[in-house]
């Protein structure tokens, strides 16, 4: 009885390995298989994460024998030809219209100039023409942010160029001077010297009177501008009351407020140039202070 009880555990045991063995052993086959079977599906959930619109390059997707993720490759590639089809036209149109515009927009411009040095316009007359006027200016300055855009967009601008970017931050800090004078704004400058980037000097310097006068307009008489750049970013911060609503920062035409005349295009502009350099443009309210940072 003794050793059939042991024969018994033994038979048990050994079973139990085996069965242990034996699900191991289908398990890792399974993920083997299974990893096999889905990387098709993986490949092209990765290159759909990493697909960006702007860059208007199709994607290749891996050939596969399934069935199924092959009808879902070739979804996908009509629905992203259509869509970068369509991207493409609406910029394209942009950029014509915003073209087109430029020269009627700037014989108007020049009428109502004359209009307005005329000697015969009443008091009502003249207040009329000073609207058209201003009009007119807001007009041509969001035309030209549109062909800008849609310049950068089409990467028409080369960023290569090794720029001073301390002694950039230092002339459109003077560049603005005025405007500084006219609210009573201290404004203190942390640079490291020197600072060497590559980029496109006239776009960077956009990027800085734009995120400057974005800081003007949003600071109050007397208030205070800090500057400081490294040679890994650099960041504008300005005292504040309270947080900008951040999911219309940088979206066109969107205003964050109704005390300033802004286009909406400033701070779209600042991001696109951004994206055309591969840095990174943020914005965060802390300390009383708005600040807005751009890493290289």
């Amino acid at each position: 009885m003794e050793e059939t009880e042991e024969t018994v555990a033994y038979i048990a045991m050994i079973t139990l390995v085996f069965f242990l063995i034996l699900i191991l052993g289908f398990w890792i086959l399974n993920r083997r298989l299974s990893k096999n079977l889905w990387q098709p599906f993986q490949d092209t959930l990765q290159k759909l994460k990493t697909f960006e619109l702007n860059s208007q390059k199709q994607p290749e997707f891996q050939e596969t024998d399934t069935i199924e993720f092959a009808e879902l490759n070739a979804t996908l590639n009509k629905l992203i030809q259509h869509g970068i089809s369509t991207y493409k036209n609406q910029k394209e149109f942009t950029e014509n219209a915003s073209h087109e515009l430029q020269t009627p927009l700037a014989i108007l411009k020049n009428k109502v100039d004359i209009l307005l040095q005329s000697d015969d316009l009443t008091e009502k007359q003249y207040e009329i023409a000073e609207e058209m006027n201003k009009a007119l200016i807001r007009s041509s300055r969001i035309n030209k942010n549109l062909l800008l855009l849609a310049k950068i967009e089409n990467s028409q601008f080369d960023h290569s160029e090794l720029i001073d970017f301390d002694e950039l931050v230092k002339h459109s800090k003077d560049s603005l001077q005025e405007y500084f004078e006219e609210k009573h704004l201290a404004v203190r400058l942390d640079l490291m010297s020197p600072i060497q980037i590559k980029g496109n000097n006239g776009l960077i310097d956009i990027l800085l009177n734009n995120l400057l006068i974005n800081a003007i307009r949003y600071t109050s008489k007397a208030g205070e501008i800090y500057i400081r750049a490294t040679q890994s970013g650099f960041e504008i911060a300005n005292s504040g009351q309270q947080k900008l609503n951040d999911e219309l920062l940088f979206k066109r035409f969107s205003k964050i407020s109704t005390e300033n005349s802004g286009s909406g295009l400033g701070l779209p502009i600042v991001q696109e140039i951004c994206r055309l350099h591969h840095w990174q443009a943020n914005y965060h309210f802390e300390g009383g202070e708005h600040v807005f940072k751009v890493i290289f």
